[in-house]
């Protein structure tokens, strides 16, 4: 799965200022909104509701926020660099300052689960991690998310 498939230019975000995780994810919610004509109120309170099963905290500064929304029909993505790191209950307790969030309709499954394998693996590259905290302009942002796909293509 291609990354572009997913991340639009305009749903990728550097140096993000917010002050807590809740912050964090309204700011995601009210973004998103803008993108996808989905109410922002819904779309905070569905990733509220993934973070009560467990944090999307993945360790080494980055979080996967993620939710299912009846209505999208596709998978869609969102990633916010953080001007500084905030509180996330990560699961290695540390802040988080790299954010890659999916919104996925209902009763997409494997496209939802494939997607998050995506950028889950991604996001464990140390030299990736390193590009996007080195980046603070939305479009060399975009151009590091979308240009490690082709990478390992090749």
């Amino acid at each position: 799965m291609e990354l572009k498939t997913i991340l639009l230019p305009e749903a990728v975000r550097a140096s993000v200022k917010v002050k807590s995780k809740k912050r964090l994810l309204q700011d995601i919610s009210d973004h998103a909104a803008m993108l996808i004509g989905v109410p922002s109120d819904q779309i905070f309170r569905a990733l509220m509701d993934r973070e009560i099963l467990g944090p999307t905290g993945v360790g080494k500064g980055v979080a996967i926020p993620h939710a299912r929304l009846p209505e999208l029909t596709t998978v869609f993505g969102l990633f916010l660099s953080l001007d500084t790191p905030v509180e996330y209950d990560s699961i290695d307790r540390k802040p988080v300052d790299l954010v890659f969030t999916l919104l996925a309709p209902k009763g997409a499954g494997a496209e939802h689960l494939k997607a998050l394998a995506r950028v889950s693996r991604m996001l464990r590259n140390e030299a990736v991690c390193t590009k996007l905290r080195s980046t603070h302009e939305n479009a060399a942002l975009y151009a590091v998310l979308t240009e490690e796909v082709a990478e390992r293509a090749a």
